[in-house]
């Protein structure tokens, strides 16, 4: 989906991470390991309210990780309220968590109903996430 059109949005700001719960379920001899993780954060910004989110991640070395992810959004994007889901796909490389993520279609409520988008976000190791959402409404 690519949302590309004159009644496209824009929101980013911030997310800050209120707990981080990481244990492995699968780990292996060469320092492979398979992981899971329940992240809640706080999000400033376009976007404000509060983001859980479940990923499953592999690790091929102590530097590097693909994850993917999907979180739930409670809050107020723009003006308008509601919750929704995304889903995440990323990387953690030197340091730097990164990815792109997708408003899962049909999963918004109250006023994001409709809600339809897609964007990114960038963390370096630590507390805080940049992000941005580009979002229409159906």
């Amino acid at each position: 989906m690519t949302i590309n059109s004159p009644a496209t949005l824009h929101a980013e700001g911030i997310a800050e991470t209120n707990s981080w719960d990481e244990k492995p379920y699968q780990e292996f001899e060469d320092g492979r390991k398979l992981t899971k993780a329940t992240v809640v954060q706080t999000l400033t910004g376009g976007i404000s309210g509060e983001v859980s989110t479940e990923y499953v991640m592999a690790y091929t070395s102590e530097s590097y990780a693909s994850y993917v992810g999907m979180a739930l959004m409670k809050g107020t994007l723009g003006d308008k309220q509601g919750t929704f889901l995304l889903r995440l796909v990323g990387t953690f490389e030197g340091g730097i968590a990164s990815g792109t993520w997708s408003v899962v279609s049909g999963s918004g409520t109250g006023a994001l109903k409709a809600l339809q988008g897609e964007g990114g976000f960038r963390a370096p190791h630590g507390t805080q996430m940049d992000y941005t959402l580009d979002y229409a409404f159906e």
